[in-house]
């Protein structure tokens, strides 16, 4: 039985871009939107408030993952809804949830 060769390692800059879009991603607050946004489209307010911090600083956390192009945004009236743009974020979340959420064990 022949086996796959290895596959090649990941570009410097590959992982370069990746080192950064993780630093994005490694706060509280961040992770709990993310938490949420995974499970539908939510406000600016809303996401707010269950980070416990003020508006202007969900926006600001917001901003900075849609850099990092993990998110969308849609504007309808008065408010903007957030969803996940990044497909992988489900796995990352789940490594996360499966490793530091003694409730899923």
């Amino acid at each position: 039985m022949k086996t796959k060769p290895p596959r090649p390692l990941t570009s410097l800059t590959a992982l370069e871009q990746a080192a950064e879009c993780l630093r994005v991603l490694a706060h509280p607050h961040r992770l709990r939107m993310v938490q949420m946004l995974l499970r539908g489209r939510y406000s600016v307010g809303e996401l707010a408030d269950a980070c416990e911090i003020p508006s202007p600083m969900a926006s600001e956390h917001l901003r900075l993952m849609q850099r990092c192009q993990f998110l969308t945004s849609v504007r309808e009236g008065r408010f903007i809804y957030y969803e996940i743009a990044e497909k992988h974020l489900a796995s990352i979340m789940k490594c996360i949830e499966d490793r530091f959420d003694p409730s899923r064990t």
